[in-house]
């Protein structure tokens, strides 16, 4: 692999795609709109990254997977399929949107008028009397209306498998669980979970239209990270609605993935069910990170036949700690994402990581001789 060594950016690029061939795994390079997948066998692997390596605000580092090219395959799209027509700069970030996300933006904006108006008729009446409806559950039936005909519209309704009788009403309070790869996690939660639930959710989504009011007129748990207070509060909101038998939906890895591959949870997620005594509901989403990937602002492509729910069987939580109840929602969780969707194995970025010393040391060795030669 001929690469051109200009700066040490672009050298050490050049080592982990030398690591990559010898581990025989694929590489992820950042592009403008995103990650492309290229494998150490791949022929156009070499052109791929000596044309990123022409602008070095590009150069990231590189994501490693171990999985072969057909595990990997999945239905994340390359940049040429996602072909964005406008991009959306904020802070040093990029937001694409391209021909299908343009369509979803139409139907958003018929859908969101109707949503935010039903909500207000729904609230009004709720003010009279706050009795009328105490858990807020034709509140949040205009959220998951919406959700299904706008996941219809976008031609992006999942499949469900699994336990599905625990998606449906009268099933009691519980701790549903999911990973979080995509802002699309939350009108396909809305749209499967049947029973009124509330979601334990950042608070900087109040600001975000249509959404923010859902949460806020919901009496959703809002959450600030950063604050110990908040942190308290969300515990003391969730064993209130766990008691009164409404469920509590909650994202236990903290935020969205960036790359869709399950991360670690956070510590404090299942205190609630433990404290409660209520069983734990592990949920898989699968490919919404395809669908809708982390540098998009509307969808890319259609869901139709890609966005899955598997409910799995109840974690209970008598006589586990929070560390084990945690493995086993964890497990269950993987066990029905495909393998684009699993963290990547630390024994690999171990041996990659040992392999760049000696790579790095030999390639500047021959660039510096090569240099030296020149010079003479």
């Amino acid at each position: 692999m001929l690469l051109s060594m200009r700066n040490k950016s672009q050298l050490l690029l050049f080592v982990y795609v030398s690591c990559l061939s010898q581990h025989h795994v694929a590489a992820f390079v950042p592009t403008r709109i995103g990650i492309k997948q290229v494998f150490t066998g791949d022929e156009n692997c070499c052109k791929l990254i000596e044309r990123h390596l022409s602008d070095e605000s590009r150069v990231l580092p590189l994501r490693v997977s171990s999985l072969s090219v057909e595990e990997s395959s999945g239905y994340v799209l390359s940049d040429a399929d996602v072909a964005p027509l406008i991009r959306l700069r904020k802070g040093g970030k990029e937001k694409v949107i391209n021909a299908f996300g343009l369509w979803t933006v139409v139907v958003t904006l018929i859908t969101c008028p109707i949503w935010a108006a039903a909500m207000w008729i729904v609230n009004s009446i709720c003010k009279i009397d706050e009795d009328l409806d105490p858990n807020r559950v034709f509140f949040d039936k205009t959220g998951k209306i919406w959700s299904k005909a706008w996941l219809s519209m976008t031609m992006s309704y999942p499949t469900i498998t699994g336990d599905v009788d625990r998606l449906r009403e009268d099933q009691g309070a519980c701790l549903f669980v999911a990973n979080h790869a995509s802002w699309l996690d939350i009108p396909v939660l809305c749209t499967v979970l049947d029973p009124v639930f509330k979601f334990i959710s950042k608070a900087e989504l109040k600001s975000v239209p249509c959404i923010g009011q859902q949460l806020t007129g919901g009496h959703h748990i809002l959450i600030d990270r950063e604050d110990r207070r908040s942190q308290l509060k969300t515990f003391k909101d969730g064993i209130g609605w766990l008691n009164k038998g409404v469920p509590i939906m909650a994202f236990p890895e903290g935020k969205r993935s960036s790359d869709g591959r399950l991360m670690d949870f956070k510590g404090g997620t299942f205190s609630m069910a433990v404290k409660t005594k209520v069983p734990i509901i592990p949920i898989s989403i699968a490919n919404t990170h395809a669908v809708m990937p982390f540098n998009a602002l509307f969808p890319v492509q259609s869901g139709a036949g890609k966005l899955h729910v598997h409910v799995h069987d109840p974690v209970k939580t008598e006589g586990l700690t929070e560390g084990e109840i945690a493995d086993a929602v964890r497990a269950a969780i993987l066990s029905k994402l495909p393998e684009d969707q699993h963290p990547i194995e630390k024994n690999i970025l171990d041996d990659v990581v040992a392999s760049v010393d000696e790579i790095l040391q030999q390639t500047v060795e021959r660039v510096v001789g090569k240099e030296v030669q020149t010079t003479v």
